[in-house]
């Protein structure tokens, strides 16, 4: 079951596609973050997805919010697709121990083996204020995480 509404949000600590480490307790007090499992990379809807933010990132640093993608990839795959698309903000590998921040926050497919689209925003303290889980061929919408931010 996905961390819900109201939880403090798991810490992690993992590599991103440039190989720096990002864990969530660097943001605390600083910046509120919208944490986005996706599936996998080059995949078509995740595809979709990664670029809409990409073409929306004042969205999210306006309203003091870091975005922060995160897969079952290699930080290696990452970094490639990141190039290949453009993608400014951090690519987060959950890749080893394979999906185990995926499975803290609840979105981990065990039979697929990737996290499906889960996207929990958590505020300044770390408590997940807004969330919602699609299933793996279903897009989310980018304009209920600004409308959610907007309630922070």
């Amino acid at each position: 079951m996905a961390i819900q509404v109201g939880d403090k949000a798991p810490e992690f600590e993992l590599k991103d596609n440039h190989g720096r480490t990002v864990k969530l307790s660097d943001f605390r007090g600083e910046k509120n973050v919208v944490l986005l499992f996706y599936p996998f990379a080059f995949t078509g809807v995740c595809t979709g997805e990664l670029c809409e933010l990409r073409d929306n990132l004042p969205k999210f640093s306006d309203r003091d919010t870091q975005l922060l993608a995160v897969s079952n990839d290699s930080i290696h795959t990452l970094r490639v697709f990141a190039e290949q698309e453009d993608l400014e903000y951090p690519l987060v590998s959950d890749f080893w121990p394979h999906g185990n921040v995926s499975r803290a926050y609840g979105v981990f497919d065990e039979d697929k083996g990737c996290a499906v689209r889960g996207t929990f925003i958590i505020d300044k303290e770390g408590v997940v204020r807004w969330t919602v889980v699609n299933g793996l061929p279903d897009a989310r919408d980018l304009n209920e995480y600004v409308k959610a931010l907007d309630t922070l």
